[in-house]
């Protein structure tokens, strides 16, 4: 049964994303690869003599990707991938969170865009600008009451306005914070 197994497994074309993300592919398969973000990714990341800018070039065009690149592949050009990164409120969030050297204003401005993200931006990273992220957060009465009950230097007033605009959310800061 193995070898029948195993006869057929030879004889199923691999697509090129399958050679690329398991590292069959070869030097010779780039042009390829950098057809698309994600075969980019992975084959700077897996395979030996990769033009890692030519893979940035293509990967830094997608938020996803180009956090990743940055995250995974030694010598990314942290700059380039964050500016690709940034197109994102939620890569942005999480550049400036494990990126080292990840520019702070800059992630903060694009997470800044949705009022969870400028939340998580508050709690989570140092450095980050309070009263910009709870401008932001206070756009919605959920992210209003978690930024009231959980960041330290929140605004308390600020959050109660929004958040008790919504009879549950009212509710809860209410019980929860008052």
């Amino acid at each position: 049964m193995m070898k029948l197994l195993e006869k057929s497994a030879e004889e199923v074309k691999q697509t090129f994303g399958y050679k690329v993300k398991n590292g069959f592919a070869t030097i010779a398969d780039e042009e390829e690869a950098c057809k698309k973000p994600e075969w980019a990714y992975y084959f700077a990341l897996k395979i030996k003599g990769a033009d890692i800018k030519r893979c940035e070039e293509v990967v830094y065009k997608n938020p996803k990707w180009a956090y990743r690149f940055a995250r995974d592949v030694k010598r990314a050009n942290i700059e380039k991938c964050q500016e690709g990164a940034c197109k994102d409120p939620w890569c942005a969030y999480f550049f400036a969170l494990y990126i080292k050297g990840a520019n702070i204003e800059k992630c903060e401005e694009a997470a800044c865009k949705k009022p969870c993200w400028a939340y998580y931006f508050a709690l989570e990273i140092e450095g980050a600008n309070i009263e910009r992220c709870q401008e932001v957060a206070c756009k919605d009465p959920e992210w209003a009451y978690m930024f009231a009950k959980y960041v330290k230097s929140a605004d308390i007033e600020k959050c109660r306005k929004v958040a008790t605009s919504d009879e549950y959310w009212a509710e809860k800061f209410a019980r929860d914070i008052e």
